[in-house]
């Protein structure tokens, strides 16, 4: 269409390469416990020892097709969480052609949901997930197109795991258009049942070119996990770009190494030679998947939380490791440290829900200011506090202009003493367009006090001569009213159960908590509703009762109180009910299928999969400049 905006993928991971005949021996290696010296290592083994294996959870992979019916996936494979939207069907196959350059999204997708003992590649981190595939990379990429594929099936779909951004060439800031944007926010405020759709981003793979991902609006979204990575030995990878707005990470490897990351791959074969950030995604996502399976009605915002208090600093090697005045320790290159499959999903079994979102504005400049040498800005949050007691995300909203945009610095410092730096010197981006209404993310104020004076430090570390001016800044907080360091989620879970049967599951909650399958919730998940437990008088007990089988959500028992319905079903406003299609017709997504419970995976069969996978976040995007 004429005057629609069109964007170019490149891809720019490793090679594909022919396995070698001494496949099966490598296999057997990397399967062998005793050969795996990745200290510490995710922890994922321990997860599945408490039975969490992604099932009954649904994953897409949004990259360059998947082959469905690779022995290693095919019997995890869902075309209800799959599409292709390059060629505008419902099978996400590859494209296949003498170079065979589509493998990414394959890979990725061997990450997170291989199936176990099968004696194929290895087995993924929730190997009874179902996992999906979307064709959107191999082809040109609109607005429109990111929109649709964010937004694909958000009832049915879990969790989006995305490894793709901006080019990664140090120069290019860049995010998600209008439509994609709305895709975002509605994905997080209506996917799930109003619980929130997941979407799992790479940090990026510009860190040779000295690329900064909050230059990145898909990756320093807050509706987006951002992950880094780390190589084995705690070193930092040299693609790896670093932000405030990573989150969390999980292992990679070198990009030129022998050894890399084993995964599935085209042709029904298994590849080991699978990096870069890329590759450290998939890896959280299978992990979310663990902890969505160990407690369904965690939102978008709940799994931060846990991310965060399930990283580990371990050994991941940088200088710039902080305390924030919450007590966390926080790197630009890594966020909270290394993910644990075994703390999130303990977590995760215990956790109620955090309060509703609040968000606080503060307009810091009223007039244009000459940024010279060095600029600061103080503005007073205190106001803030009556609604935000402990912080989420930070953002700085900026308009400015600049003689040479790469060259300028940008930090922000709380009232309790955290400095977070938001962009750092990027010398290739020669740019003199400055950043026209961009906005910064920082993670690094988690759980910290608002109240007080922030200040935003703009600072020129290239030539005397460049010039510029400040003409708005906007302080964006975002938290809830809780006191979250205060919160202990074990020990709240158990403060919350007032009684117990004799299985020791929980069956009486307090404080308006619904007792559900042993746990303790603030809400009852998909296909669940609240209700009193009995019709005795002053009997406040509540628990979770099941919705009637049409309904994807509801508020009764009955067919005609549903309030949103399964994919595939259409929603009778008037009725309230649940429409199925006829039989015969098309449907894009139906109800949800029965999950096929694969036999447990023998310890330590996952090793290198687990621990060392390396990245799919080889595809990055050249899209239209700002």
């Amino acid at each position: 269409m004429e005057g629609e905006p069109f964007h170019h993928f490149s891809h720019r991971g490793s090679r594909q390469r022919a396995l070698s005949r001494h496949w099966g021996w490598h296999m057997r290696l990397a399967r062998d416990p005793q050969n795996n010296d990745i200290h510490p290592d995710l922890n994922i083994l321990t997860a599945w020892s408490r039975g969490y294996t992604g099932l009954g959870v649904v994953l897409t992979v949004l990259d360059d097709g998947l082959e469905k019916d690779h022995p290693d996936l095919a019997a995890n494979y869902d075309p209800l969480a799959s599409y292709d939207f390059n060629s505008n069907d419902p099978d996400p196959q590859p494209r296949y052609s003498d170079s065979d350059k589509n493998w990414h999204g394959t890979r990725c997708a061997g990450e997170v949901a291989a199936v176990a003992n099968n004696g194929i590649c290895g087995a993924g981190v929730a190997y009874n997930a179902k996992i999906g595939g979307v064709r959107m990379l191999d082809g040109s990429i609109t607005d429109m197109v990111e929109a649709q594929a964010l937004g694909l099936q958000p009832q049915y779909i879990h969790i989006y795991s995305a490894s793709w951004g901006p080019e990664d060439d140090g120069r290019t800031v860049d995010g998600p258009g209008v439509l994609a944007a709305a895709a975002f926010h509605r994905g997080v405020v209506q996917g799930r049942g109003g619980l929130g759709s997941i979407f799992i981003w790479a940090s990026g793979n510009g860190g040779t070119n000295y690329d900064n991902c909050n230059c990145d609006g898909y990756t320093n979204s807050i509706y987006t996990v951002s992950v880094g990575s780390v190589l084995a030995d705690g070193q930092r990878p040299r693609y790896s770009e670093s932000c405030p707005a990573i989150l969390t990470t999980t292992y990679s490897s070198r990009a030129t190494s022998e050894v890399q990351i084993v995964t599935t791959d085209l042709h029904h074969r298994c590849t080991d030679k699978h990096t870069g950030t890329s590759a450290s995604a998939p890896l959280a996502a299978g992990m979310v998947a663990l902890a969505l399976e160990a407690n369904p009605a965690l939102s978008w915002r709940d799994l931060q939380h846990l991310i965060i208090r399930a990283s580990r600093p371990a050994h991941l090697q940088a200088e710039d490791w902080a305390e924030n005045g919450a007590g966390r320790r926080v790197s630009h290159y890594y966020g909270y440290g290394l993910l644990d499959a075994g703390l999130l999903v303990q977590a995760a079994s215990t956790w109620t829900g955090t309060r509703p979102q609040q968000k606080c504005s503060v307009q810091a400049v009223q007039v244009p200011r000459d940024i010279g040498s060095r600029l600061t800005i103080s503005t007073d949050a205190s106001s803030c506090s009556k609604s935000i007691r402990s912080l989420e995300h930070v953002q700085v909203q900026l308009s400015l202009s600049y003689s040479r945009r790469g060259d300028l610095v940008v930090a922000l410092s709380s009232p309790m003493g955290t400095t977070s730096t938001l962009v750092t010197v990027r010398p290739y981006d020669t740019s003199q367009d400055g950043y026209k209404d961009w906005t910064f993310m920082s993670t690094h104020f988690w759980d910290e006090n608002p109240k007080g004076i922030w200040t935003l430090q703009l600072e020129n570390r290239g030539d005397a001569q460049n010039r510029g001016q400040l003409s708005s800044f906007i302080l964006h907080l975002h938290g809830t009213d809780e006191d979250m360091p205060a919160r202990r989620s074990a020990a709240t879970a158990t403060a919350e159960c007032l009684g117990r049967d004799e299985q020791g599951a929980c069956q009486d909650c307090g404080r308006s908590l619904y007792a559900h399958q042993g746990s303790c919730l603030p809400y009852c998940p998909p296909r669940y509703y609240g209700r009193a437990r009995g019709a005795t008088l002053g009997d406040s007990a509540r628990v979770c009762a099941s919705c009637h089988p049409s309904c994807y959500t509801c508020q009764g028992a009955l067919a005609n109180n549903c309030t949103s319905c399964p994919s595939g079903h259409t929603f009778q406003d008037i009725t309230h009910t649940c429409q199925q299609p006829e039989e015969g017709s098309p449907s894009p997504a139906g109800p949800r299928r029965d999950l096929l419970l694969l036999a447990v995976l023998a310890g330590g069969s996952l090793v290198l999969l687990a621990l060392l996978y390396p990245m799919c976040r080889t595809l990055l995007r050249a899209r239209r400049t700002q």
